[in-house]
């Protein structure tokens, strides 16, 4: 603890409990309800006793415990400092004189405790800032267990050599997990006007339709221009993404390089996201960039490291 709470303050608190209520039943129901999260503070107390009684307890109970309730005990005063009004008070015979006492009391312990307040705000920061850390620490670890199991099933599907339609079919879940990862809003394969789609995802408020393709040779000209000729035929909004495990053929990236409908990406961008030197998003919103800029399809992920 940065700072204790004084004598006098603890002392203005025994003072004030007992007097801004006026029923035994009131006061108890009033302290349940202020300590509810630390009932223990009033376990085995007799409440049939007088509430000055009752209210010392209390009172001693914070003061030997200071440590583990300095927060709780700094709560009820000032929750207690800042009463302006007693109801219950206002109904009795004596009501005058009954609220003048409490506003006396209530007063002596706003004194008190002035200064406190800020402590409670500082602690309460430090607390949510502590808590913020620690679910974004969270958060990231969960978040590179999904990419490393992600990554455990790729090199699973690169061993599919001999089953490689069983290998395209898993690939696009793979890349649907992938892109899920980095809220990417992934759709996987659907048919349009006869037409097959492997997927479409949304990203800074654009939308995309994905092909990939995993075969040992890079993608030619031609494939590459059926795919332009898709996303071209979609909303004037709607880009492309092409992956291709086994590349671009120099023809492809060289038809491609002035005017571009579509992006490209090939295994090392995937192997770059996967062992995390690189995120999905930043990645492609550098591709993005780059056709945008040159008119060009190609941009890998090692030019992010030049």
């Amino acid at each position: 603890m940065s700072k204790r709470i004084s004598t006098a303050a603890y002392q203005a608190l025994r003072n004030a409990l007992p007097v801004i209520v006026w029923y035994k039943r009131s006061f108890k129901q009033y302290l349940h309800a202020a300590l509810r999260d630390h009932l223990e503070l009033l376990h085995g107390i007799n409440f049939d006793s007088s509430k000055r009684e009752v209210s010392d307890e209390l009172v001693e109970r914070l003061i030997r415990n200071e440590n583990a309730y300095q927060d709780v005990t700094l709560r009820l005063m000032l929750e207690i400092a800042n009463l302006n009004k007693f109801p219950e008070l206002e109904r009795h015979e004596d009501s005058d004189q009954l609220i003048q006492k409490a506003r006396a009391a209530v007063d002596e312990l706003r004194e008190q405790t002035a200064g406190h307040e800020q402590l409670i705000v500082e602690r309460e920061r430090i607390a949510a800032e502590r808590a913020a850390y620690t679910q974004q620490a969270e958060l990231q670890r969960r978040f590179a267990d999904e990419l490393d199991e992600l990554k455990q099933d790729f090199y699973r599907l690169t061993a599919m050599n001999d089953q490689r339609q069983q290998r395209g079919r898993e690939f696009e879940e793979f890349l649907h997990r992938l892109f899920n990862i980095f809220d990417l809003e992934p759709r996987l394969s659907y048919v349009v006007r006869w037409e097959q789609i492997d997927g479409a995802f949304s990203f800074d408020t654009d939308d995309y339709i994905l092909e990939a393709k995993w075969t040992s040779s890079p993608i030619e000209v031609k494939e590459a221009t059926h795919f332009a000729d898709k996303v071209r035929e979609k909303g004037k909004n709607a880009l492309g993404l092409l992956i291709s495990m086994g590349g671009f053929s120099a023809g492809t990236i060289e038809k491609y390089s002035r005017r571009t409908p579509f992006m490209t990406m090939d295994a090392t961008d995937i192997i770059c996201v996967l062992d995390q030197r690189a995120r999905l998003d930043d990645l492609l919103r550098r591709k993005k960039r780059h056709a945008n800029e040159t008119g060009e399809c190609y941009f890998p992920a090692g030019k992010l490291f030049e």
